[in-house]
């Protein structure tokens, strides 16, 4: 899987921030999620709209982001 095809960026949704396949569900707002102890399954549980892949692709773009990828 290709973060790049899950993550977007649209000035349009939340100001640019990089995103979920559009949905106003930020990057930063998943990975707090994961960083307060929630679970994989708990942020699903929270945030039905999204997929298993779509919470792996959040942490595959933090490492891209940290590793200058």
């Amino acid at each position: 899987m290709d973060y790049r095809q899950i993550i977007t960026t649209d000035p349009r949704v939340c100001g640019g921030k990089p995103c979920i396949r559009g949905l106003p569900i930020t990057v930063a707002e998943i990975l707090e999620h994961l960083a307060s102890g929630m679970s994989l399954e708990q942020v699903l549980a929270a945030r039905t709209q999204l997929t298993r892949e779509d919470v792996i692709a959040c942490l595959e773009f933090a490492v891209a982001r940290d590793t200058g990828g």
